[in-house]
């Protein structure tokens, strides 16, 4: 699906209009097949339906993934050009299928989105749950090593580095449907395996939070936290 969006990701390329054509269909067959597979576990449309809802909101999606990949390119000094970003970064794959994950969770459909962002999780070691809200561009770098829990929202032109977690600081059943994980103003950095924990922790606009910093309680806008051993 992410080759949909970028043909350069396929072996031969999609040459044509009529081949990218072709391929959406397939894809939007592909789609309805597997949502008639979860139709048993309830569907608020048919998978006809859902799955024509979703192809909608692909052209908003590559939109929100352009400004991401430009975003890659003007922070990773490494970064020679914006097919390189398509090709080779995880974390830009990853952000990829959320996006592609969350408008399915969007549409409340079951078991899918999970079973997407899995499998990026397996690909890139950055685990994404689909429930969350990323604003765009965000930036993740190298990446292996990242979790972004269900309630957490992020704003945009954040930069989170591997080994990040935004999690909930207790993890029990009780817990669900409410707010447990971190909220990341604009503009903040998140360097190497920062922890930031709890559903009311915010992190402020432009915010810099060291490596291997533990977060349970708000931060101010413009502050730098460091881990000080």
């Amino acid at each position: 699906m992410v080759d949909l969006l970028y043909p350069s990701r396929c072996e031969e390329g999609l040459r044509t209009q009529a081949l990218w054509n072709e391929l959406t269909q397939k894809t939007v067959t592909a789609c309805t097949n597997l949502l008639t597979q979860v139709e048993a576990m309830g569907l608020p449309q048919t998978p006809a339906e859902l799955s024509r809802a979703f192809a909608k909101q692909w052209p908003a999606i590559k939109a929100k993934l352009d400004q991401d990949a430009a975003f890659f390119s003007s922070q990773d000094p490494a970064c020679e050009s914006l097919l390189e970003v398509v090709l080779c970064y995880p974390g830009f794959f990853a952000l990829a299928v959320y996006r592609l994950a969350h408008a399915l969770y969007q549409l409340k459909v079951p078991l899918l989105p999970r079973l997407l962002s899995e499998h990026a999780h397996e690909k890139t070691g950055i685990d994404i749950h689909p429930g969350a809200r990323l604003d765009c561009p965000i930036f993740i770098d190298h990446g292996t090593g990242i979790v972004i829990g269900e309630t957490s929202v992020i704003g945009h032109h954040v930069k989170i580095f591997q080994g990040v977690t935004l999690g909930a600081p207790v993890v029990t059943a009780a817990m669900r449907g409410k707010q447990r994980h971190p909220m990341i103003g604009n503009h903040v950095v998140l360097y190497a395996n920062a922890t930031i924990l709890g559903g009311k922790t915010k992190i402020g606009d432009r915010a810099i939070i060291g490596g291997n910093a533990w977060i349970v309680d708000s931060v101010a806008a413009d502050a730098k936290i460091y881990h000080n051993p």
